[in-house]
C-alpha cells in the first residue's frame, strides 16, 4: 500500500479501513491535472530557489515520462496506491531517486487536491460549453429553415395561439444560451488558483503564487488558505448548472416524445436514434429522447448529495469532501452525453409540417384573434371574449373551424362579424400581425434570427 504519510502511525490501516479511505479508483480521472498542476509547483519552487535548477530539470523530466507512458498505457494506475498523489510521486521517485522525494515541498495534498478538481472541472466546463454551442447552432438552423411553419403553441398542453416552428425553437435557444451564460460566470468565478495554501494555514516557505497560477492559467491565487482547502462552491455552482441544462434537455425531449407520438405525428426520429419493441413490429420507440428525460434525475441527486455533504462540514479540510469526485465526474460524463446524443437527435428529426399547420387551424387557436376583430370593430373586451367563448361552444357542436362558418352563422352570434373576419382570423394572419420583438411574426423572427446568429459567431 503505498501511501504519503505513516511516520506517526505504529501499525498498518487496516485492509478494510485502506480500501475504504483510498480515492485512486476515481481520482485517477485527472492524473493528468495532478502532473500539470506538479510541473507548474516545482517551476515557481525553481525560480524561489527553493529547488536548485538541476533538482527541477530532473523533477520535471520524470514527470514528462510518467505523463508520456500513463498516456500511451505503458505504465498503468493501480490501486495498490492510496491516491492519484501517492502514484504520482511514487513514480517519480521510482525513475529519479531522491530528487522526486522534493516535489511535495510546500504543499499539503489539501491545496492539492483543491487545485486538481478546480483544474479538471475548468477543463470540464469549457467542453460542456462547447457541446452546448454545437446544439444552438442546430437549433438556429432549424429556426432559419422554419420561419413560416405553422404549429400550434400551447399552454397546459392545450392548443392556444398559432406560431411557428422557429419560434418555438427559438424558447430553447434562449434556454440554452443562458446554460451557457452560467457556465462563464462559473468559470470566471472558480477562476482562483488554491496551489500554496497548504493543509489550511499556508507555508512558511518563500513561495510565489501569483507566479503558480500565472504558469496554471489562474487569474491570481485565492486570498484565504483556509476557504481554499475547504471551498467546494464551484462543485456545487457547477451541478446546479449541469442540473438547469438537463432539466432544459428533459423539457425538449418530453416534447419530442409527444409529438413523435401516433396522436401528434409532428416529427419523425431517425432510425439511429431509435429503438424498437421485442414483441411489437409496429413500434418505433423515442429512447434517447426518453434516456435523456430519465437521466436528468442523475445529474439532480449529485447535486443534493454534495449539497448534504457540505452542510456540516467545519473549516477546513475534511475527509468527507472526498465524495465531490465521483458524483461530479458522473454529472460530467451524463451531462456530456445527453447533449451530444440530443444534438445528434435534433439535427436528423424530420419535422411533418403539413401536419403541424393541421393540426394548428383545428383547434381554435384563432380565438384570440377573434376575439381581437371583435375589439377592433368596437365591443369591450370582456363582451368579445364571452361571444367568442360561445362561438368556440357553436363549432365544437358543428364540428367545424371558425373560419370554416358561413358568414350567416358569425352574423348569427354577433352582427359585428363582417367578410373581413376570414382574412382577420386566418393562420397567415394570426401569426404575421405579431411583430413585437420576441413574438412569431416572419420579420421579427428573422430580426432575431440575425441575432441569435451573431451570438453564437463571437461566443
Amino acid at each position: 500500500m503505498a501511501q504519503l504519510w505513516g511516520g506517526r502511525f505504529t501499525k498498518e490501516t487496516d485492509k478494510l479501513v485502506y480500501n475504504f479511505n483510498a480515492s485512486i479508483s476515481f481520482d485517477q480521472k485527472f492524473f493528468r491535472q495532478d502532473i500539470e498542476g506538479s510541473i507548474a509547483h516545482v517551476k515557481m519552487l525553481a525560480k524561489q530557489k527553493i529547488l536548485s535548477e538541476i533538482e527541477k530539470n530532473q523533477i520535471l523530466s520524470g514527470l514528462e515520462s510518467i505523463l508520456t507512458d500513463v498516456e500511451n498505457g505503458k505504465l498503468t494506475i493501480t490501486e495498490e496506491y492510496e491516491d492519484i498523489h501517492s502514484f504520482v510521486e511514487a513514480n517519480l521517485i521510482n525513475r529519479i531517486g531522491d530528487a522526486g522525494k522534493k516535489l511535495h515541498t510546500g504543499r499539503s495534498r489539501n491545496d492539492q487536491v483543491a487545485l486538481d478538481m478546480k483544474l479538471y472541472t475548468r477543463h470540464e466546463v469549457i467542453e460542456i460549453n462547447a457541446l452546448l454551442k454545437c446544439l444552438l447552432e442546430n437549433i438556429l438552423m432549424i429556426m432559419e429553415q422554419n420561419t413560416e411553419t405553422y404549429m400550434p403553441g400551447f399552454t397546459h398542453l392545450q392548443k392556444a395561439q398559432p406560431i411557428t416552428l422557429a419560434h418555438h425553437m427559438g424558447a430553447y435557444f434562449e434556454m440554452f444560451k443562458r446554460d451557457r451564460q452560467r457556465l462563464d460566470d462559473i468559470y470566471n468565478r472558480m477562476n482562483y488558483c488554491p496551489l500554496g495554501s497548504g493543509a489550511l494555514a499556508g507555508t512558511t516557505y518563500p513561495l510565489d503564487r501569483n507566479y503558480t497560477a500565472q504558469l496554471l492559467d489562474f487569474d491570481g491565487p485565492t486570498l484565504n488558505s483556509m476557504d481554499s482547502v475547504a471551498d467546494r462552491d464551484y462543485i456545487i455552482e457547477l451541478l446546479s448548472a449541469l442540473s438547469t441544462i438537463m432539466m432544459h434537455l428533459s423539457r425538449f425531449s418530453e416534447e419530442i416524445i409527444l409529438w413523435n407520438s401516433n396522436e401528434y405525428h409532428f416529427v419523425e426520429i431517425d432510425d439511429a436514434y431509435s429503438t424498437g419493441s421485442s414483441i411489437m413490429p409496429q413500434k418505433k420507440n423515442p429512447d434517447i429522447a426518453e434516456l435523456v428525460r430519465g437521466k436528468t434525475g442523475r445529474v439532480y441527486g449529485a447535486l443534493m448529495s454534495i449539497l448534504t455533504t457540505m452542510k456540516g462540514i467545519p473549516l477546513a479540510y475534511n475527509k468527507d469532501m472526498q465524495e465531490d469526485k465521483e458524483l461530479t465526474f458522473d454529472a460530467i460524463d451524463t451531462v456530456k452525453g445527453c447533449v451530444a446524443l440530443f444534438t445528434g437527435m435534433l439535427k436528423t428529426l424530420k419535422f411533418n409540417k403539413d401536419i403541424m399547420k393541421t393540426s394548428a387551424m383545428k383547434g381554435f387557436t384563432n380565438a384570440t384573434d377573434a376575439a381581437d376583430y371583435l375589439v377592433n370593430h368596437g365591443v369591450p373586451f370582456r363582451d368579445a371574449h364571452r361571444i367568442i367563448g360561445s362561438l368556440v361552444l357553436y363549432c365544437i357542436e358543428k364540428d367545424k373551424a371558425i373560419d370554416a362558418l358561413s358568414l350567416d352563422e358569425l352574423k348569427a352570434i354577433s352582427p359585428v362579424f363582417e367578410q373581413d373576419i376570414y382574412e382577420a382570423v386566418s393562420l397567415e394572419t394570426c401569426v404575421n400581425k405579431r411583430m413585437t420583438i420576441g413574438a412569431p411574426g416572419p420579420d421579427a423572427m428573422k430580426e432575431v434570427i440575425q441575432i441569435y446568429k451573431k451570438y453564437v459567431a463571437i461566443n
